[in-house]
């Protein structure tokens, strides 16, 4: 059998392996046993079988462990044990009810669509758990219910490398996933996380938020902003434009965005997804803004004949030019945005260099 260039195989979301194991353990109240594997309908409506782990029926309990596959997207659940305790209880009919157990954050903030105080599981696995439970024990519904409770052992651990608690989700990872499937290096679970930051700001009657290409940079603008909330501050990675038609559509007033002087090239050229694998970095752009603070043609010539734009950063820093080019590129980025949004929030950006530094900033009205 051929194998997949490395880098391209899928993985299952903390969701679809979440309604695996729940369809497993309900399985094993109907059976008594809890089977080995299972087949479980995601919610693109793919049929795909689970191994399942700890398989345990214990009267009117049962549970069962999967074992999250990220694939090639290793994040911080990869090899999660999505654990599920599913019990029967008679004192209502024929309800899925859910809970969240150790290691499954809890929300404490309004603005994600979920009850403030209950389990960090989104609405589409919500939905696809209690579908795979219905599945496989439509009989026992008919005269009671199953309560299902999901826990992640070591889930507290792992939500520390996430931005969960920026959210509001506390002491625990979320059960996410629209349609089960976890994409190499996924781009579509970044931009959905980039897109839900700045909603739950606009939800919170934030008027202001913050964008920012990657770790380093938000600790810059944060240092510079200390007086604005935590959620203001959305890391937007490479989608620049996904984040800025998400400020518009949530009618958030002010935009300020930080970067460093690869990803404010990027931007400043027209580009709306700025990631390095896309199109080349413009260096006759950077020739073009040095020429306007007076650099000499010859240094120019090697600015736009360069790979990078750090090198143009560099031989401005020779020249005592860090700021006033830095300064030029500020202002190119806002020009540029300005012609595809026009009216709809001011603009700020902040540059600085690679150990965090400001090099400099530029701001306009409406």
């Amino acid at each position: 059998m051929e194998r997949k260039p490395k880098g391209t195989r899928k993985g299952f979301t903390t969701g679809a392996c979440s309604a695996a194991a729940a369809r497993a353990a309900t399985l094993g109240l109907v059976t008594g046993t809890v089977p080995d594997e299972i087949e479980c309908v995601l919610p693109n409506d793919q049929i795909v079988k689970f191994l399942v782990n700890d398989g345990e029926v214990a009267g009117l309990h049962a549970h069962a462990v999967v074992i999250k596959d990220a694939g090639d997207d290793p994040d911080c659940t990869d090899k999660a044990p999505l654990t599920t305790d599913v019990r029967f209880i008679t004192d209502i009919v024929g309800e899925v009810i859910l809970k969240g157990g150790d290691g499954v954050g809890t929300i404490t903030q309004r603005g994600l669509g979920l009850e403030v105080g209950g389990p960090a599981i989104n609405p589409v696995p919500r939905k696809n758990i209690a579908d795979n439970v219905r599945a496989v024990a439509a009989e026992l519904l008919e005269t009671g219910s199953i309560e299902v409770t999901i826990s992640v052992p070591g889930g507290v651990e792992m939500a520390k490398k996430t931005l969960n608690y920026r959210l509001g989700i506390m002491d625990g990872i979320s059960i996410l996933g629209t349609t089960g499937i976890v994409h190499p290096y996924s781009t579509s679970a970044f931009r959905a996380s980039v897109i839900q930051g700045i909603e739950v700001a606009a939800n919170q009657g934030q008027n202001t938020v913050v964008l920012t290409t990657g770790g380093r940079t938000e600790k810059f603008v944060m240092r510079e902003f200390p007086e604005l909330a935590a959620t203001c501050f959305v890391q937007m990675g490479d989608f620049l434009k996904y984040a800025l038609d998400t400020c518009v559509k949530e009618k958030i007033q002010h935009v300020i965005i930080g970067g460093m002087v690869g990803k404010l090239t990027k931007m400043a050229q027209g580009e709306t997804i700025t990631h390095a694998g896309r199109n080349a970095v413009d260096t006759d752009l950077l020739a073009e803004l040095a020429t306007t603070i007076g650099v000499p043609e010859d240094i120019c010539a090697d600015i736009s004949a360069a790979e990078t734009a750090r090198y143009a950063s560099e031989r401005m820093e020779e020249l005592g030019l860090i700021h006033e080019f830095h300064q030029a590129l500020c202002n190119k980025v806002i020009s540029t945005l300005r012609e595809r949004y026009p009216h709809q929030f001011s603009l700020q950006v902040l540059v600085c260099d690679f150990e965090g530094n400001k090099l400099a900033e530029a701001a306009d009205g409406n």
